[in-house]
């Protein structure tokens, strides 16, 4: 399986390197041409509007909604949980609008306010590693979302079909797992196309 990253802003080597560890080979994707090699993509935390900024100069937009209305997976992290996001509270306009689901930014408040904490994911056996850098937080999703796990009552980890989001960064723990479990995620859709 080859999946990539995309390098415009983030912990790009952080996800390759957690990628790898799950069995997937990783490409750090810096233009769309490279999207059409790939089995599922990784869209990491950062800033939402500047990498939402640099998704539209670079003319990754319609690449990545391509991308994903050819079934292939798509796992966004933070920040990148807001770019897959259909609404985002307090703004008239969303980025890639893949995800039936509202999103707040920065719900779990500044940069001093960030935490690691354990949280039971749906699919995954053990507790997941989860750090929290001014996360966003998913309000509310819509009937054909699958919500994997909560903190405190609030939704942090969810899927819809061949998209995952998490309002935590995985790939900044040596626990992998969720990374494995996109990376069966990719496989089921490799094997249905």
């Amino acid at each position: 399986m080859k999946i990539g990253v995309l390098a415009l802003q983030g912990a790009v080597a952080e996800h390759m390197r957690s990628l790898e560890a799950a069995g997937a080979e990783a490409v750090a994707v810096k233009r769309m041409e490279q999207l059409d090699e790939l089995d599922g993509l990784v869209i990491p935390g950062g800033e939402s509007t500047t990498i939402g900024k640099l998704i539209r100069k670079y003319n990754f937009m319609e690449a990545i909604q391509s991308f994903s209305q050819q079934g292939k997976p798509l796992f966004g992290t933070c920040a990148g949980l807001i770019l897959l996001a259909d609404r985002i509270e307090g703004q008239e306009e969303a980025h890639l609008r893949l995800m039936d689901m509202i999103v707040a930014r920065n719900a779990f408040g500044r940069q001093r306010e960030s935490f690691e904490t354990d949280l039971d994911v749906k699919g995954i056996d053990e507790p997941v590693r989860a750090v929290f850098i001014r996360a966003p937080l998913i309000k509310e999703v819509g009937k054909n979302v699958d919500v994997l796990s909560t903190y405190k009552g609030e939704i942090v980890t969810a899927r819809q079909g061949h998209l995952l989001a998490s309002s935590y960064h995985p790939e900044l723990t040596d626990d992998f797992r969720l990374h494995a479990y996109f990376v069966d995620m990719v496989k089921e859709a490799a094997a249905s196309r």
